[in-house]
């Protein structure tokens, strides 16, 4: 009976509603920015991808359609002709800029989350203009009457 009790007081108090830790903020913040990095990365790979592509497509586009060409697939080698490779690449090239249109998307929206997390528990950089911080600093003590806010005014470098 009391492990229940225990339980459902800190169910209340424990849930979304109390603030989390300056720590716990900046562990967020940190995994968020990866999370935004590591989309980026993989754009950037897929975008060499797209470039790879064109410039396979173009050479081949002024070759003979008979002549043989070898394709890499899934780690075999293949032997084919140029009329038979050539609207597979063309076809994964735009499987792949599909692609990389979603990850924009979708780190144009982890950029808007990254931004509402920042302004939600002030949140300042390293390196950012410090006119900025301070002004912003300022405007935030005055603001807050008791600070109710836990993780307010976190650095993180």
């Amino acid at each position: 009976m009391a492990a229940n009790s225990s339980n459902s007081t800190s169910g209340k108090s424990g849930g979304k509603q109390s603030a989390p830790s300056a720590e716990q903020v900046v562990a967020t913040f940190q995994r968020m920015r990866q999370e935004q990095r590591s989309m980026a990365s993989k754009a950037a790979e897929f975008e060499m991808e797209i470039n790879e592509h064109s410039l396979v497509i173009d050479t081949l586009k002024e070759v003979d359609p008979s002549r043989k060409c070898f394709r890499l697939v899934g780690g075999v080698l293949v032997e084919r002709t140029v009329k038979e490779v050539l609207p597979a690449l063309e076809n994964n090239k735009e499987q792949i800029s599909k692609i990389v249109e979603t990850l924009n998307t979708q780190m144009q929206a982890k950029g808007r989350e990254l931004t509402e997390y920042r302004e939600r528990y002030n949140i300042r950089l390293v390196g950012e203009d410090d006119k900025q911080g301070k002004a912003d600093a300022s405007q935030a003590k005055e603001s807050e009457g008791g600070g109710s806010k836990g993780g307010a005014g976190v650095l993180v470098s």
